[in-house]
């Protein structure tokens, strides 16, 4: 039996965190191309420094780069532009790094031939998987988003705090990362017992003006009473956070898979998500997976849902699909195993994709604060968040 009182940790990182920002520059690619082609094919690494931006990866696409790597005229200046633009929207005005002075490299070149030829479509088969793999989604009811409460608080304390620098007048910088442990007693989270927040900040600002700032937001995102005379507070615990971003430390694309996911609160399969378009199951089937784990907790058929789908590459056809309800399913998870994917019309990649409507400009805006635990938007951002499973699966009962 599982136990139900316990202590638990998340973490997240800000927009301005250095492989936050890699993050963002490899999926603002992946929507500029995705604009020109819906069917773009794109696998973009993105690595950051001082002063430096890096692309590599392989692409392909109409109106983009040919099969011989010759670019549309005019592509290679308008990522560069995107890029910049950015880091820009992130808020790196600063002489380690700066939008409008950082050097930048491109280093994409065409898509192998022979990872095409077992992911398109033919005559013969169905669009395969982009590669072999295991996916996991997740949800918990102790959260309105059906997140992991440590992870969702994380995410809250930084996107509040982001807003706070975005508006203007505080002296908060980009690069910042939250910790929340929570005390949870009959599986419910009850208590913080310790919060860690380290932000960078303007030059010459104390640990005590940074808290001044940081304590009030942490205080408005927890719920009533989870802060206590027994929580332990760390704010800026290493006491100065001037040098932050790319030039305090070097950033890469997919470094941070837990924070995009569910702060440990569930199993990983190992694959990032961004800068890697719809075709590639590590960020499309792990999308459904959510959606689907998501849809069974909002549809009351359990408290948790852990969710795991495994592909082949070049087979479009998922190699299985494991459920675990942990103990709270009102349904057999045997009866969901068998009947899940085909709500989704069998959670092949193109099924996966024409049912999300994943082949969008979408990704930037997951790069940051979590792909998981947000809202739906009007252009198709986030549609693995929706709910409109939960009357088929109250019907599988």
């Amino acid at each position: 039996m599982s136990r139900t009182s316990f202590f638990f940790t998340s973490e997240s990182v800000s927009e301005g965190h250095p492989d936050k920002v890699a993050d963002r520059i490899s999926d603002t690619v992946v929507d500029l191309f995705l604009s020109k082609d819906p069917f773009a094919r794109v696998a973009c690494e993105t690595l950051t420094t001082t002063n430096l931006v890096v692309l590599a990866g392989e692409i392909r696409g109409q109106g983009i780069m040919d099969t011989e790597g010759n670019w549309a005229p005019g592509v290679k200046d308008e990522i560069e532009a995107a890029v910049r633009a950015a880091v820009k929207d992130i808020g790196y005005e600063q002489s380690g790094f700066h939008w409008e002075k950082f050097e930048f490299q491109n280093h994409l070149h065409p898509q192998s031939a022979h990872i095409a030829q077992g992911v398109d479509a033919s005559e013969e088969k169905d669009e395969g998987a982009g590669d072999q793999g295991i996916m996991f989604g997740y949800a918990s009811n102790e959260t309105p988003e059906l997140m992991p409460a440590t992870l969702q608080y994380s995410h809250n304390i930084l996107k509040k705090l982001a807003e706070l620098r975005h508006a203007g007048g505080t002296i908060l910088e980009p690069d910042a990362k939250s910790q929340v442990t929570l005390r949870y007693e009959d599986g419910k989270p009850v208590a913080a017992t310790s919060i860690v927040v380290s932000t960078q900040h303007a030059e010459g600002k104390t640990q005590a003006e940074v808290a001044a700032v940081v304590r009030p937001v942490v205080e408005s995102v927890l719920p009533q009473g989870f802060i206590t005379n027994e929580t332990v507070w760390h704010i800026n615990p290493t006491g100065t956070f001037e040098i932050g971003g790319p030039d305090g430390d070097a950033g890469v694309t997919g470094r941070k898979i837990i924070v995009d996911t569910y702060g440990g609160a569930a199993p990983h399969g190992g694959g990032a998500f961004s800068g890697k378009d719809p075709t590639k199951v590590d960020r499309s089937a792990a999308y459904a997976c959510r959606y689907l784990a998501k849809n069974v907790v909002a549809a009351g058929l359990a408290d948790r849902c852990t969710i795991q789908i495994s592909y082949a590459i070049g087979v479009a056809k998922p190699q299985s699909i494991h459920v675990d309800l942990h103990g709270t399913g009102k349904i057999a998870e045997s009866v969901l195993e068998e009947k899940i994917l085909g709500l989704i019309g069998g959670a092949t990649p193109r099924a996966i994709r024409e049912h999300l409507g994943l082949n969008k400009p979408i990704y930037a805006r997951t790069a940051a604060y979590g792909h998981f635990g947000r809202e739906p938007d009007a252009e198709g951002g986030f549609s693995w968040e929706k709910t409109d499973l939960v009357d088929q699966l109250k019907a599988l009962v």
